[in-house]
Protein backbone atom coordinates (compact mmCIF):
# COMPACT_ATOMS: atom_id res chain seq x y z
CA UNK A 1 0.00 0.00 0.00
CA UNK A 2 1.26 3.66 -0.86
CA UNK A 3 1.81 5.74 1.55
CA UNK A 4 -1.28 8.05 0.15
CA UNK A 5 -3.47 5.25 0.27
CA UNK A 6 -2.46 4.19 4.10
CA UNK A 7 -3.01 7.91 5.50
CA UNK A 8 -6.58 7.99 3.80
CA UNK A 9 -7.66 4.47 4.34
CA UNK A 10 -6.27 5.26 8.00
CA UNK A 11 -8.36 8.51 8.05
CA UNK A 12 -11.97 7.67 6.49
CA UNK A 13 -11.77 3.93 9.12
CA UNK A 14 -10.87 5.88 11.94
CA UNK A 15 -13.07 8.73 11.34
CA UNK A 16 -16.03 6.05 10.76
CA UNK A 17 -15.52 4.05 12.92
CA UNK A 18 -15.24 7.57 15.76
CA UNK A 19 -18.71 8.87 14.23
CA UNK A 20 -20.42 5.63 14.67
CA UNK A 21 -18.98 5.20 18.64
CA UNK A 22 -18.83 8.87 19.57
CA UNK A 23 -21.94 10.00 21.59
CA UNK A 24 -24.40 11.75 18.53
CA UNK A 25 -24.96 15.37 18.85
CA UNK A 26 -28.53 15.23 20.02
CA UNK A 27 -27.98 13.12 23.03
CA UNK A 28 -28.27 15.00 25.81
CA UNK A 29 -26.15 17.10 27.03
CA UNK A 30 -26.05 18.22 23.70
CA UNK A 31 -23.44 20.95 23.85
CA UNK A 32 -20.44 18.71 25.10
CA UNK A 33 -21.10 16.27 22.30
CA UNK A 34 -21.57 19.07 19.48
CA UNK A 35 -18.16 20.15 20.94
CA UNK A 36 -16.51 17.22 21.08
CA UNK A 37 -17.47 16.36 17.06
CA UNK A 38 -16.78 19.71 16.50
CA UNK A 39 -13.22 19.12 18.07
CA UNK A 40 -12.96 15.02 16.23
CA UNK A 41 -13.78 16.02 12.82
CA UNK A 42 -12.62 19.42 12.40
CA UNK A 43 -9.73 17.60 9.82
CA UNK A 44 -6.15 16.18 10.68
CA UNK A 45 -3.92 14.23 8.93
CA UNK A 46 -5.01 11.25 11.49
CA UNK A 47 -1.27 10.50 11.76
CA UNK A 48 -1.45 8.67 15.01
CA UNK A 49 -4.05 5.81 13.92
CA UNK A 50 -2.03 5.58 10.89
CA UNK A 51 1.46 4.86 12.77
CA UNK A 52 -0.81 2.09 14.82
CA UNK A 53 -2.10 0.77 11.58
CA UNK A 54 0.93 0.30 10.25
CA UNK A 55 2.58 -0.87 12.74
CA UNK A 56 -0.06 -3.95 13.51
CA UNK A 57 0.17 -5.08 10.02
CA UNK A 58 4.53 -4.73 10.72
CA UNK A 59 4.32 -7.61 13.26
CA UNK A 60 1.66 -9.59 11.28
CA UNK A 61 -2.02 -7.81 12.45
CA UNK A 62 -4.53 -6.18 10.37
CA UNK A 63 -5.92 -2.36 10.26
CA UNK A 64 -9.32 -3.73 12.06
CA UNK A 65 -7.54 -4.99 15.15
CA UNK A 66 -5.56 -1.60 15.25
CA UNK A 67 -9.03 0.38 15.43
CA UNK A 68 -10.05 -0.07 18.98
CA UNK A 69 -6.20 1.45 19.52
CA UNK A 70 -6.54 4.27 16.68
CA UNK A 71 -9.77 5.01 17.82
CA UNK A 72 -8.16 5.78 21.39
CA UNK A 73 -5.40 7.60 20.00
CA UNK A 74 -7.22 10.02 18.04
CA UNK A 75 -9.49 10.99 20.73
CA UNK A 76 -6.72 11.60 23.55
CA UNK A 77 -5.20 13.45 21.11
CA UNK A 78 -8.10 15.76 20.30
CA UNK A 79 -8.53 16.16 23.84
CA UNK A 80 -4.79 17.32 23.94
CA UNK A 81 -5.11 20.18 21.64
CA UNK A 82 -8.43 21.27 22.53
CA UNK A 83 -7.00 21.93 25.88
CA UNK A 84 -3.35 23.17 24.35
CA UNK A 85 -5.53 25.72 22.86
CA UNK A 86 -6.87 27.46 26.02
CA UNK A 87 -6.20 30.58 26.87
CA UNK A 88 -4.65 29.26 30.33
CA UNK A 89 -2.24 27.39 27.95
CA UNK A 90 -1.05 28.14 24.10
CA UNK A 91 -4.53 30.48 24.12
CA UNK A 92 -4.88 30.24 20.42
CA UNK A 93 -8.01 31.24 18.52
CA UNK A 94 -7.26 28.72 15.20
CA UNK A 95 -7.03 24.89 15.24
CA UNK A 96 -6.90 23.09 11.76
CA UNK A 97 -8.16 26.58 9.97
CA UNK A 98 -11.24 26.80 11.70
CA UNK A 99 -12.00 28.49 15.52
CA UNK A 100 -10.98 26.71 18.27
CA UNK A 101 -13.41 24.95 20.40
CA UNK A 102 -13.02 27.51 23.08
CA UNK A 103 -13.74 29.94 20.56
CA UNK A 104 -16.61 28.54 18.50
CA UNK A 105 -18.78 27.12 22.15
CA UNK A 106 -16.68 28.68 25.37
CA UNK A 107 -13.96 27.92 27.49
CA UNK A 108 -15.86 25.59 30.15
CA UNK A 109 -17.31 23.35 26.93
CA UNK A 110 -14.03 23.31 25.67
CA UNK A 111 -12.37 21.80 28.73
CA UNK A 112 -15.34 19.61 29.71
CA UNK A 113 -14.95 18.33 26.46
CA UNK A 114 -11.34 17.47 26.21
CA UNK A 115 -12.32 15.64 29.50
CA UNK A 116 -14.66 13.89 27.90
CA UNK A 117 -12.71 12.54 24.83
CA UNK A 118 -9.41 11.70 27.58
CA UNK A 119 -12.38 9.07 29.31
CA UNK A 120 -14.12 8.02 26.08
CA UNK A 121 -10.33 7.02 24.84
CA UNK A 122 -9.94 4.60 27.73
CA UNK A 123 -13.16 3.07 27.54
CA UNK A 124 -13.03 2.47 24.26
CA UNK A 125 -10.46 0.45 24.87
CA UNK A 126 -12.07 -1.37 27.42
CA UNK A 127 -15.41 -1.80 25.15
CA UNK A 128 -13.92 -2.46 21.95
CA UNK A 129 -10.84 -5.02 22.53
CA UNK A 130 -11.96 -8.76 23.35
CA UNK A 131 -8.72 -10.10 24.74
CA UNK A 132 -8.53 -8.45 28.53
CA UNK A 133 -4.70 -8.74 29.08
CA UNK A 134 -5.02 -7.18 25.21
CA UNK A 135 -6.81 -4.11 26.57
CA UNK A 136 -4.94 -3.44 29.70
CA UNK A 137 -1.52 -3.55 27.72
CA UNK A 138 -3.15 -0.81 25.44
CA UNK A 139 -4.42 1.51 28.57
CA UNK A 140 -1.42 0.90 30.06
CA UNK A 141 0.98 2.24 26.94
CA UNK A 142 -1.91 4.82 26.58
CA UNK A 143 -1.75 6.47 30.45
CA UNK A 144 1.44 6.37 30.47
CA UNK A 145 2.00 8.24 27.35
CA UNK A 146 -0.23 10.90 28.40
CA UNK A 147 0.41 11.10 31.63
CA UNK A 148 3.46 13.29 34.11
CA UNK A 149 6.50 11.20 32.22
CA UNK A 150 5.07 11.94 29.43
CA UNK A 151 2.27 14.13 26.91
CA UNK A 152 0.93 16.67 29.87
CA UNK A 153 4.61 16.38 31.62
CA UNK A 154 6.06 17.33 28.73
CA UNK A 155 3.55 20.28 28.43
CA UNK A 156 3.68 21.96 31.87
CA UNK A 157 8.29 21.75 31.36
CA UNK A 158 6.89 23.69 27.92
CA UNK A 159 5.44 26.63 29.81
CA UNK A 160 7.82 26.25 32.88
CA UNK A 161 10.37 26.98 30.22
CA UNK A 162 8.73 29.87 28.58
CA UNK A 163 11.34 32.73 28.71
CA UNK A 164 14.01 30.74 29.56
CA UNK A 165 17.38 30.62 27.48
CA UNK A 166 16.94 27.61 24.99
CA UNK A 167 19.35 25.22 25.10
CA UNK A 168 19.19 21.82 22.79
CA UNK A 169 19.05 19.51 25.75
CA UNK A 170 15.94 21.39 27.21
CA UNK A 171 14.50 21.50 23.95
CA UNK A 172 14.44 17.66 23.47
CA UNK A 173 13.53 16.72 26.55
CA UNK A 174 10.42 18.79 26.91
CA UNK A 175 9.86 17.24 23.34
CA UNK A 176 10.50 13.47 24.17
CA UNK A 177 7.23 13.68 26.41
CA UNK A 178 5.38 16.64 24.77
CA UNK A 179 5.47 15.42 21.22
CA UNK A 180 7.47 11.84 21.53
CA UNK A 181 5.69 10.10 23.71
CA UNK A 182 2.33 9.61 22.27
CA UNK A 183 4.16 8.92 18.56
CA UNK A 184 5.80 5.93 20.72
CA UNK A 185 2.33 5.07 22.24
CA UNK A 186 1.07 4.53 18.79
CA UNK A 187 3.30 2.89 17.57
CA UNK A 188 2.79 0.34 20.79
CA UNK A 189 -0.56 -0.33 20.68
CA UNK A 190 -0.27 -1.39 16.78
CA UNK A 191 2.36 -3.65 18.04
CA UNK A 192 -0.20 -4.91 20.86
CA UNK A 193 -3.03 -5.23 18.92
CA UNK A 194 -1.27 -7.43 16.32
CA UNK A 195 0.34 -9.99 18.80
CA UNK A 196 4.43 -8.33 19.08
CA UNK A 197 6.47 -9.74 20.99
CA UNK A 198 9.00 -7.56 23.04
CA UNK A 199 11.48 -7.19 20.84
CA UNK A 200 9.01 -5.64 18.11
CA UNK A 201 8.13 -3.70 20.53
CA UNK A 202 11.00 -2.19 22.16
CA UNK A 203 12.05 -1.48 18.04
CA UNK A 204 8.41 0.27 17.66
CA UNK A 205 8.59 2.26 21.08
CA UNK A 206 12.01 3.53 19.91
CA UNK A 207 10.49 4.06 16.20
CA UNK A 208 8.11 6.11 17.57
CA UNK A 209 10.20 8.39 19.19
CA UNK A 210 12.59 9.31 17.09
CA UNK A 211 9.53 9.90 14.65
CA UNK A 212 7.88 12.00 17.05
CA UNK A 213 11.19 14.32 17.51
CA UNK A 214 11.38 14.35 13.78
CA UNK A 215 7.65 15.46 13.69
CA UNK A 216 8.13 18.06 16.83
CA UNK A 217 11.32 19.79 15.14
CA UNK A 218 9.23 19.94 11.69
CA UNK A 219 6.86 21.76 13.99
CA UNK A 220 9.06 24.02 15.18
CA UNK A 221 10.36 25.02 12.16
CA UNK A 222 7.10 25.73 10.39
CA UNK A 223 5.87 27.56 13.09
CA UNK A 224 8.76 30.30 12.03
CA UNK A 225 8.14 29.98 8.30
CA UNK A 226 4.82 29.16 7.29
CA UNK A 227 1.53 31.06 8.10
CA UNK A 228 -1.75 30.40 9.77
CA UNK A 229 -3.19 29.97 6.45
CA UNK A 230 -0.98 27.18 5.16
CA UNK A 231 -1.02 25.64 8.94
CA UNK A 232 -4.47 26.14 10.04
CA UNK A 233 -3.12 27.63 13.46
CA UNK A 234 -1.49 30.69 14.34
CA UNK A 235 2.04 31.07 12.78
CA UNK A 236 4.39 32.34 14.79
CA UNK A 237 3.66 31.60 18.35
CA UNK A 238 6.07 29.83 19.60
CA UNK A 239 8.45 32.86 19.33
CA UNK A 240 6.26 35.32 20.27
CA UNK A 241 5.80 33.44 23.98
CA UNK A 242 9.70 32.68 24.00
CA UNK A 243 8.87 28.84 24.00
CA UNK A 244 11.74 26.28 24.03
CA UNK A 245 12.19 24.83 20.34
CA UNK A 246 14.61 24.09 18.08
CA UNK A 247 14.78 27.17 16.03
CA UNK A 248 15.36 29.26 18.59
CA UNK A 249 17.61 26.89 20.44
CA UNK A 250 20.13 26.37 17.30
CA UNK A 251 18.53 28.40 14.06
CA UNK A 252 16.69 27.01 11.23
CA UNK A 253 19.68 25.32 9.27
CA UNK A 254 20.51 23.31 12.31
CA UNK A 255 17.02 22.11 12.77
CA UNK A 256 16.30 20.99 9.62
CA UNK A 257 19.10 19.11 9.72
CA UNK A 258 17.82 17.82 13.28
CA UNK A 259 14.59 16.73 11.92
CA UNK A 260 16.22 14.86 9.13
CA UNK A 261 18.48 12.67 11.40
CA UNK A 262 15.47 11.83 13.56
CA UNK A 263 12.97 10.59 10.51
CA UNK A 264 16.59 8.71 10.07
CA UNK A 265 16.70 7.46 13.50
CA UNK A 266 12.91 6.29 12.98
CA UNK A 267 14.26 4.22 10.35
CA UNK A 268 16.89 2.73 11.73
CA UNK A 269 14.96 1.21 14.68
CA UNK A 270 13.28 -0.77 12.23
CA UNK A 271 16.96 -2.24 10.35
CA UNK A 272 16.48 -5.57 12.27
CA UNK A 273 13.11 -6.26 11.11
CA UNK A 274 13.36 -9.42 9.29
CA UNK A 275 10.79 -9.06 6.83
CA UNK A 276 11.45 -5.35 5.29
CA UNK A 277 8.02 -5.41 3.29
CA UNK A 278 5.85 -5.50 6.63
CA UNK A 279 7.96 -1.97 8.15
CA UNK A 280 8.05 -0.04 4.73
CA UNK A 281 4.57 1.45 5.64
CA UNK A 282 6.17 2.80 8.91
CA UNK A 283 9.60 3.44 7.05
CA UNK A 284 7.90 5.97 4.77
CA UNK A 285 5.83 7.88 7.96
CA UNK A 286 9.15 8.62 8.82
CA UNK A 287 10.13 10.39 5.10
CA UNK A 288 6.49 11.82 4.92
CA UNK A 289 7.20 13.68 8.29
CA UNK A 290 10.28 15.95 6.76
CA UNK A 291 8.99 16.11 3.76
CA UNK A 292 6.93 19.25 5.11
CA UNK A 293 9.90 21.14 5.05
CA UNK A 294 11.67 20.35 1.54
Amino acid sequence: MSLDALLQAARADVEGALDRWLPPAAREPRRLHEAMRYAVFAGGKRLRPAIASAACCAVGGTAALAMPAACALEMLHTYSLIHDDLPALDDDDLRRGRPTVHKNFDEATAILAGDALQTHAFEFLVVHVADPLRAVALVRELAVAAGTQGMVGGEMADLEAEGEQPDRASVEWIHERKTAALFSASAAMGGISGGADEAQLTALRQYGVALGLAFQVVDDILDETSDSATLGKSAGKDRAAHKMTYPAAVGLDASRQRATHFAQQAQHALDAWPDRDSVASLVALAEFTVTRIS
